[in-house]
Formats: structure tokens, sequence, C-alpha cells
């Protein structure tokens, strides 16, 4: 019991630093971004370098705090080739929250920061829209089948839209994060997905081909996350608590024109039933080879 008690005295000291962290890199942020306001590309350009880096130290102060209170040992393969002066694709399984502190964690400072796909409606979301504008997240508009049925001149627009807010990493590194499967793994949405990958959800293809659709041409390498909880998946709680005290990641990179034809993405994968069937097929067998390794790391510790 008096165990207990000072895992949770921890895990709340951790969530009080890691809030106060936030609010103190935030605040600059905000800051910052009304000056990116200025219609003036090389400011803009200086700006958004020194808002990447403010959110750099952010995610490095996180760190330390899980050094300090999680202690949780990150055993990494993979890390070697990357380099912050590259432009990526990153894709991971989904498990729990405590995932995205793991990907701030092994990538910071290795890679360019972190950065998602966010719906055109969250740039409205107070303080935190202006934020991820600030911090160049990319912001997509996405028409459905029924508005484009009634609206054809709109054909197009989303992905052009889209590319065109993805114009300024042509010169300026970026790392794009997509979660593939679109969701946290549950063995509830398991059985009900009847997924035939043992350890995992099915991949969506969507998410990835719109990335690539839209930045194809700028990404260099694509960067397949491998993460693995050898005991049982970790709430956020579990792992400010330092009851997490291993996770395993494996990373595998892969240049963008070895899964591209042609050397790029087609521009019709949404209309080509026979382009969709071919990378999601190239998807599942990604998929497979992270289930087999799932499988493959279960079975020795098992034997251990």
């Amino acid at each position: 019991m008096i165990s207990n008690f000072f895992s949770h005295a921890i895990g709340s000291v951790s969530v009080l630093l890691y809030f106060v962290n936030t609010v103190f890199w935030a605040t600059p942020i905000l800051i910052f971004s009304v000056f990116k306001l200025i219609p003036f590309e090389p400011w803009r350009k200086l700006i958004s370098y020194i808002l990447d880096a403010c959110a750099t130290a952010w995610i490095s102060v996180n760190n330390l705090n899980q050094k300090i209170f999680s202690r949780t040992q990150i055993d990494v393969t993979g890390l070697d080739a990357l380099t912050p002066k590259d432009w990526y694709l990153v894709i991971a399984n989904h498990q729990s929250w405590v995932d995205i502190l793991v990907l701030q964690r092994i990538f910071n400072r290795k890679i360019p920061f972190l950065k998602f796909f966010l719906k055109k409606e969250l740039i409205y979301v107070p303080i935190l829209g202006l934020a991820w504008w600030a911090l160049d997240f990319p912001f997509m508009r996405r028409y459905s089948k029924s508005y484009l049925a009634k609206n054809p001149h709109m054909k197009g627009k989303d992905m052009e839209t889209t590319k065109k807010a993805c114009e300024k990493f042509r010169f300026k590194p970026v790392s794009i994060m997509n979660f593939v499967e679109g969701t946290r793994f549950t063995e509830e949405k398991h059985s009900r997905q009847k997924s035939p990958f043992s350890r995992l959800l099915k991949p969506k293809a969507g998410g990835v081909a719109f990335v690539l659709s839209a930045m194809g041409s700028q990404l260099h390498k694509l960067i397949d996350v491998t993460i693995e909880y050898p005991a049982e998946i970790p709430s956020y709680w579990d792992f400010v608590c330092g009851k997490v005290k291993n996770i395993r990641v494996n990373i595998q990179v892969t240049p963008i024109k070895d899964i591209v034809e042609n050397g790029h993405f087609s521009d019709d994968y949404f209309e080509n039933p026979q382009v969709r069937t071919r990378f999601q097929s190239w998807l599942n067998a990604q998929w497979q080879q992270k289930n087999n390794l799932l499988e493959l790391n279960q079975t020795n510790q098992k034997s251990l």
C-alpha cells in the first residue's frame, strides 16, 4: 500500500511538471506565432525555425521528466541512419497514448519535430489551433463523396489546397506522423475487425496515401516504427507513475522512391481501384512483418 502511495505521488508530481512545462513553452510559441503573420517569407521561415526550437526544447524537458520520475528503459534499434536534416514520413502501430511520448522521446533531435496532418476545423481550437498553425502542422480539408456529387467543380480542390499548404516544406525538413491503424489497439476492436494480424489492427491506407499524394515529391524516407510493451499495454497514468519498466522500439527506414511507382505516388490513388489495391497490399505486407516481429519477441520472452 505504501508503494502504491509513492507511485501515485510520483505520478502526480510528474503530471504537474508536464503541465508547467507545456504552459512555459506554449507562451513563446503563441507570442512568436503573432510575428509569423507578417507576410514576408524569409521572416516567416526564420520564425518557423525558432518555433520548432521551442517545441524541441519542450520535448527535451519532458524527456528529463521521464528519466527522473518514470525511469522507463526504452530499447531502440534502427536510429543510426536518421538525421534532423532530412524529410520523413513516420508510421507506427498504436496501442496507448504513451506511444506519442515514446515517439517524441526517441526522435527528439534525431529527426525534425514530429507533425501530424490535422483537419481544417481544428485550426479554430482556442490556443492550440494557433500553436499548431505556428508550428506548421499541415491542415487538410477533405470533401465527402456526397458533397462532391453536388459540387463536382470542387473535385481535387482538397488535395490542391493541402499541397499548397505543404509547399513550405520544400525548403524546411519535416517529419509527418501517421498512426496507420487509425485508433488504439484493444482486444475488443481487434475482435470486431476480425484482424488477420494477431498483435495489430488492420492498417488503413487512406491516411498514408493522402500524405504521399500531397507531399510525395518532398518526402525522402519512410520510417516504420514498431512499438512493443513487453508487459501489458500501459495507460498514461501507469507510465507517469513509473510502472512501465521497459519498452522496445524497432525502426525500419525505407526510401520513399522504393515504395511508389516510377519514383512518385500515383495522383489517381483515390479514383483508381487497382492503384488502391496495390498500395493496400504493400501496406498489409509491412504490417505482416511488424506482426511477425512482435510475435517473435513474445516467443523469445516466454522462453527466457
